[in-house]
């Protein structure tokens, strides 16, 4: 299906009530003319953003397209502004093959200044869809002993990364551990490396005794390997992984927002990943 942006925006809002006030004057003024939107939410998109990834996390969003029907909170810590709020609220719409209908995903975002930027889940928790799981992305590396970041976590099911964007791998995997209890992780980093697991699966017992590529998704490979077969490798530098997928950013994601559930084999790599 073809995606269309609708241009219905409404900006500066600079209170949780004017945010929700304009998501309902939105959803009125693209369903005038007879064709209503179809608002069939599956769940609560949450991105963290700090300023360096605000372009390719806007990338991203734009490529999920209509597969994943939510309530987008672009969340941009400002700490350098002063103590406010200010919002920009749109819907993007999607045509429904044979109908006149709709299908529209809300996307709020969110600027975050001062002091807001230190507690944000004050500002996103009353925006949360009701009774539907609440995912997070959260672009660059976690300042994992921060308290937004602990805030967070709290009201989240499911915390997404990419360790690839770490400078510190594997030892930052070590940070990350505590809070597996917590809420279920996904690493797009581990979901690139599923392709080479599956060939090494395919040659068991014979493996090797040294694997090559990016820092990231060789340590989690090795983890892997120690994890579920005792076998300890050599890691060298590369600039690419073997077998990888011709996936892009948001079909990365994509893969992740269908996942509900831990991933104990996941954990139990980054787990050795962190010990390397």
């Amino acid at each position: 299906m073809a995606s269309i942006a609708i241009e219905a925006w409404a900006d500066d809002c600079a209170t949780i009530e004017e945010i929700e006030n304009a998501l309902a004057d939105l959803r009125l003024r693209v369903g005038r003319g007879g064709a209503p939107d179809l608002r069939t939410s599956v769940l609560t998109h949450m991105a963290w953003v700090p300023q360096e990834w605000q372009a390719a996390a806007t990338e991203t969003l734009a490529g999920l397209g209509e597969q994943h029907p939510s309530r987008t909170l672009l969340l941009f810590p400002q700490p350098e502004e002063g103590d406010r709020l200010a919002a920009k609220v749109f819907l993007e719409c999607h045509p429904l093959e044979g109908e006149e209908r709709k299908l529209c995903n809300e996307v709020v975002e969110l600027g975050l200044g001062g002091p807001r930027s230190e507690a944000p889940a004050s500002v996103a928790m009353p925006l949360l869809l009701p009774d539907l799981p609440v995912f997070i992305r959260w672009r660059g590396r976690p300042a994992f002993r921060t308290e937004q970041f602990r805030q967070m976590l709290a009201i989240v099911n499911r915390l997404i990364v990419d360790s690839a964007e770490w400078p510190d791998v594997p030892g930052a995997y070590a940070e990350l551990e505590q809070f597996f209890a917590i809420a279920a992780v996904s690493d797009i980093a581990w979901r690139r490396t599923l392709p080479w697991r599956e060939a090494l699966a395919r040659e068991w017992p014979e493996l090797p005794d040294r694997i090559a590529g990016p820092p990231a998704e060789t340590a989690l490979l090795a983890g892997w390997l120690r994890s579920r077969a005792g076998v300890e490798v050599a890691r060298e530098p590369a600039d690419d992984i073997p077998y990888a997928e011709e996936l892009d950013p948001s079909a990365l994601l994509s893969e992740e927002l269908d996942v509900f559930g831990r991933d104990e084999v996941y954990e139990d790599a980054a787990k050795i990943a962190g010990l390397l």
